[in-house]
């Protein structure tokens, strides 16, 4: 299947080498679990330039690497103009990046932005994923905690959804979706 008949998401976070990349692998991983990767496109980016090119942070690679999930040929990129109108899930970290992103979007495309631990099911009161980067790997394992939960509801979301034409999810999608979990 074409790119352009994907369903697209985003992940950002401020530098992409921490948390977006994280959930980037969980849920490329996820996604392929269930057989969705011909349905579904999996990105991330930062909101700043930071770290452009670099792989992601070695104690989150370390992390996600134990739980079976595999960043090494992901590299930091930032958010490009182009993002808001190709993706239709841009789902950001925290309320920081997510106002950092809405200052940026054109307003046709602000329906796309939200919190990732918007789909979370077992975190309600959690609404942000809090940078580790400064922390030690306990931060690391919370934030693959966070992303796991959120990520799952996602992707129930997305196969549950009726938007329309160019991303309405096809029956065989969620009932293979189904049979796995």
């Amino acid at each position: 299947m074409e790119l352009n008949n994907k369903i697209k998401v985003l992940f950002v976070c401020m530098g992409n080498i921490c948390r977006s990349p994280t959930a980037d692998a969980v849920f490329r991983h996820q996604v392929k679990s269930a057989g969705l990767e011909k349905w579904i496109y999996v990105d991330s980016a930062g909101t700043h330039a930071y770290h452009i090119d670099e792989p992601p942070d070695r104690r989150a690679q370390k992390v996600a690497l134990k739980r079976g999930y595999s960043m090494h040929e992901l590299r930091a990129r930032t958010v490009e103009s182009n993002d808001f109108e190709a993706f239709h899930y841009i789902l950001a970290m925290d309320k920081n990046n997510l106002a950092a992103l809405r200052e940026r979007c054109p307003q046709q495309y602000t329906h796309k932005l939200d919190l990732l631990m918007r789909y979370s099911s077992q975190w309600d009161k959690c609404q942000e994923i809090a940078d580790p980067y400064f922390g030690g790997s306990h931060g690391f394992e919370l934030v693959l905690d966070l992303v796991e939960d959120a990520n799952q509801g996602l992707l129930k979301h997305i196969l549950s959804q009726e938007r329309g034409d160019s991303i309405q999810p096809r029956a065989e999608l969620i009932s293979g979706y189904r049979k796995e979990t």
